[in-house]
């Protein structure tokens, strides 16, 4: 295996206690050290366009769902809380590409839906974005995407078991 700042760190700890179980720390710290170079290279599709990877999610959610959904329901899709969903919305309405109405039943809920340009921006990125994705993973060959895909998955299912934040 290419020793990585993970493997430096791990061998530091053991110098220090070499009894100390440094599995966990492994594959957190390397989970968590890619989490943060994804974020640091900002999507650069996105960020042409002036979205964030976040406001992006809430556009995608509408568009997946393909209905207008509550902020409610769009902070249980991507994960985010209620706040944040309300800032987002906010930016996102006064860029033209999402609009607001009123529930006819209750005038405490709002129903979220992409306007024509929202939606015209979302089918155009995605594809930009998913290319983004596929070359920063061009350094594994299919078979190692598809193994690391499966094994992060199993992951993934028994954390959200465990831990909490399954989605419905």
């Amino acid at each position: 295996m290419t020793d990585d700042i993970v493997a430096s760190v791990v061998r530091q700890w053991q110098a220090v206690d070499p009894e100390l179980d440094t599995g966990p720390m492994e594959l957190i710290g390397r989970i968590n050290r890619c989490a943060a170079l994804l974020q640091q290279a900002e999507d650069a599709p996105l960020r042409s366009a002036g979205l964030t990877r976040p406001e992006f999610d809430l556009l995608g959610a509408i568009r997946r769902t393909g209905r207008e959904l509550t902020p409610g329901e769009l902070a249980r899709e991507t994960f985010s809380s209620g706040a944040a969903v309300t800032k987002r919305l906010r930016a996102l309405q006064e860029r033209g590409l999402v609009d607001r109405r009123g529930d006819a039943r209750d005038r405490r809920v709002a129903h979220v839906g992409l306007t024509e340009e929202g939606r015209a921006l979302v089918d155009r990125l995605l594809p930009e974005q998913l290319a983004y994705e596929r070359a920063v993973l061009s350094g594994l060959d299919d078979g190692a995407r598809s193994r690391l895909s499966a094994q992060l998955s199993e992951l993934l299912v028994q954390l959200e078991g465990r831990i909490g934040g399954a989605r419905r």
